[in-house]
């Protein structure tokens, strides 16, 4: 482990982050709210000073360039604890506790979208602005944007790529990591801008069509209304935001190739999209039969609603135009399905990720087959491509360290809270990055007045959660820290 090497390229990123904090600043002065102006500006030289003493002694570019792989999961694990906790810093001049701060510094990053915040009208719209920002920058991944635009990474840049968010295979839209990287963060700005366009002629003001669309399309559901998308009591905002939600889930390579080649053909060759669409359809029906019976939803609410709470809990968005914690249990068991499901790899979604779920489904069928014919020879297929046996074993460990974690940390919070909704819920949505839970903890309430033992487990899970657990797993293996 070169450490020096570590340190640079942590640096590198740290001084770019502080830049990263003017952004707030200029939207403060826009919105003439000059005295917003210090938390942030303070930030970024703060950032920025980190970054200038950790590359004080330098590496030489064929180091960077011959990165190791654990080296670049440690570059990634604690890159995003930087960036977790140098956004901890504005929400300290609003009168948070450090842990409070902390709490919503990473439920942003992590696009988790839990909150501490409970009289949303305390605070100003230049705060809200950079809570959505944080989301932002989140979403698409840190290390995927500073790829795309610092050079002197690009080549380490295909270890970090896959350390930050792994998936099953290592799929690109182009030969280069750096230009799949710039196409991707491309990708993401056009949906961004787009959905503010429809939002704004929808009838939302500027700022409103903003906030929500740095939300959706990082999939952080953060919003500076206390009801979230149901304050807008809006069914075309509605149905605007469950769009994007849902090509937000979805993988933002195979939309760039469908893009490229003008063909829908990749969708339907996609086993992950197909699922995806699958399951979304076969849940939003579940839950609104179950509405219309239980709750005696009119039908067309029931559709609405139930489709929009499916799509924003499996693409971890966490919005909602329905407080859920009214629901019949049978609805909200459905729902809570949804909690494990996820989007697809390389989407702005959290969770376990369809693709995995496709995997464990394939490798059971092998298993069952290998019952009764012993001796036959089952490969296992995803998109197309045949996975051996470290994709496999990979995939096996993430899914259950996943639910063993979960389970662990709910465990863990019973005994803190002695609540068993809320350790389950908030748990689940934690390191699933999907923002409310059940119990006190729903859409329309908060996570201030649970415990801080409580809050520091669900900060680790969301990071857990967001890096998909390998990189945290790496550093934990003290192997990794021999030279």
């Amino acid at each position: 482990m070169r450490y020096n090497l570590i340190f640079n390229i942590i640096g590198l990123i740290a001084r770019f982050i502080g830049i990263v904090f003017i952004i707030p600043v200029i939207v403060a002065i826009l919105l003439k709210e000059y005295n917003q102006i210090p938390p942030f500006l303070i930030s970024a030289v703060i950032s920025y000073l980190i970054g200038f003493l950790l590359v004080i002694k330098k590496v030489p570019q064929k180091e960077i360039d011959n990165i190791k792989k654990s080296e670049s999961l440690a570059v990634v694990f604690f890159l995003w604890l930087f960036f977790g906790l140098i956004c901890t810093i504005p929400y300290l001049f609003y009168g948070f506790s450090f842990t409070d701060a902390s709490f919503e510094a990473f439920s942003g990053i992590t696009t988790t979208g839990a909150t501490i915040f409970q009289d949303f009208s305390l605070y100003p719209k230049t705060l809200f602005f950079y809570r959505s920002l944080t989301q932002w920058f989140g979403g698409m991944g840190i290390v995927v944007l500073f790829i795309a635009v610092l050079p002197k990474i690009a080549v380490a840049g295909r270890q970090m790529f896959y350390a930050e968010a792994p998936a099953p295979t290592e799929d690109k839209a182009t030969p280069r990591i750096r230009f799949t990287a710039s196409w991707l963060w491309g990708l993401y700005l056009a949906f961004t801008v787009i959905e503010a366009l429809i939002l704004k002629y929808l009838g939302l003001n500027s700022f409103d069509s903003v906030i929500t669309s740095l939300s959706t399309i990082a999939t952080g559901g953060f919003s500076h209304l206390s009801s979230s998308i149901f304050e807008f009591n809006n069914i075309k905002v509605s149905l605007c935001v469950l769009i994007f939600m849902f090509i937000s889930g979805v993988n933002f390579i195979l939309i760039y190739r469908s893009l490229r080649n003008k063909k829908i053909t990749p969708f339907l060759k996609s086993e992950e999209f197909r699922f995806y669409c699958i399951i979304a359809i076969v849940l939003s029906l579940f839950l609104s039969a179950s509405l219309y019976i239980n709750s005696h939803y009119e039908i067309k609410k029931a559709l609405l609603n139930s489709t929009f709470e499916i799509v924003a809990t499996m693409t971890s968005t966490g919005f909602a135009i329905d407080n859920y914690i009214n629901w019949d249990a049978t609805s909200k068991v459905i729902l809570f399905l949804a909690f494990f499901a996820g989007g697809c790899a390389t989407s702005t979604s959290g969770g376990i990720k369809i693709i995995r779920w496709v995997f464990v489904w394939k490798f059971l069928k092998r298993e069952l087959n290998k019952i009764i014919h012993p001796q036959a020879i089952y490969p296992i297929k995803l998109e197309g491509s045949t996975l051996g046996n470290e994709i496999i074993s990979q995939m096996l460990i993430f899914v259950i360290f996943y639910f063993a974690i979960f389970l662990l940390c709910s465990f863990l919070i019973v005994l803190i809270e002695n609540n068993t909704t809320i350790a389950l819920s908030a748990s689940a949505s934690a390191i699933g990055n999907i923002g409310p839970a059940f119990g006190s903890i729903g859409p329309m309430d908060s996570f201030c007045h649970l415990h801080i033992f409580t809050k520091w487990i669900l900060i680790v899970l969301m990071l857990i959660g967001r890096l998909e657990i390998i990189p945290f797993l790496a550093i934990l293996n003290k192997d990794l820290w021999k030279n």
